[in-house]
């Protein structure tokens, strides 16, 4: 992968503000190997809908974060029914099942720390893994974006319903365009 030409791109049509943090290039550059690492898993269509959730879900950071940011863990204790299993990740996991099934499958105590799941190794199978087997909604990304079909609007069903599932599409439809750039 062409990382300048991402970068730019990305800059350029994506970054909120058109610059990009040194914190953020890190973040991005390890998204981006670990992308490249495992890039047979999926289509260029259904990375670019993994990107665009990412970018949605972590406030165009790339980085692993909490849910409600900036929300105080006594508030989240108050205000999730879920606590302490709320979201966390690079798809803010939620739920002590989801905790649980993760737990078991990359064998890392995600019960009793949920805070591993912002470990960006841990956070990244946890992604990849959800939208490859559907496990969070029942929903697989091979679901909508396939052989016969690029349905970017309905892919958000794999994470979470049909919340901003327009803007996500849109984000999936130029990252699209740029991976197929960068590559």
């Amino acid at each position: 992968m062409n990382r300048k030409i991402f970068f730019d791109e990305y800059r350029k049509n994506l970054d909120p503000d058109k610059t990009i943090s040194s914190q953020e290039v890190k973040d991005i550059d390890l998204f981006l190997s670990f992308y490249e690492r495992d890039i047979a898993m999926f289509t260029v269509p259904q990375w670019a809908y993994i990107f665009a959730t990412v970018y949605h879900e972590t406030a165009a950071t790339f980085h692993p974060v909490r849910e409600a940011p900036k929300a105080s863990e006594d508030w989240r204790k108050r205000n999730f029914r879920y606590y302490p299993y709320y979201g966390r990740g690079y798809v803010q996991i939620t739920w002590q099942k989801n905790y649980a099934a993760y737990s078991e499958k990359l064998d890392v105590d995600l019960l009793n720390n949920p805070d591993k799941t912002m470990i960006p190794e841990v956070s990244w199978y946890i992604l990849v893994d959800g939208f490859e087997t559907g496990i969070f909604t029942g929903k697989k990304i091979s679901d909508y974006i396939n052989n016969k079909e690029k349905d970017y609007r309905n892919a958000r069903r794999c994470i979470n319903g049909t919340d901003r599932m327009d803007l996500i599409a849109n984000y999936a439809k130029e990252f699209e365009r740029i991976l197929l750039l960068a590559k």
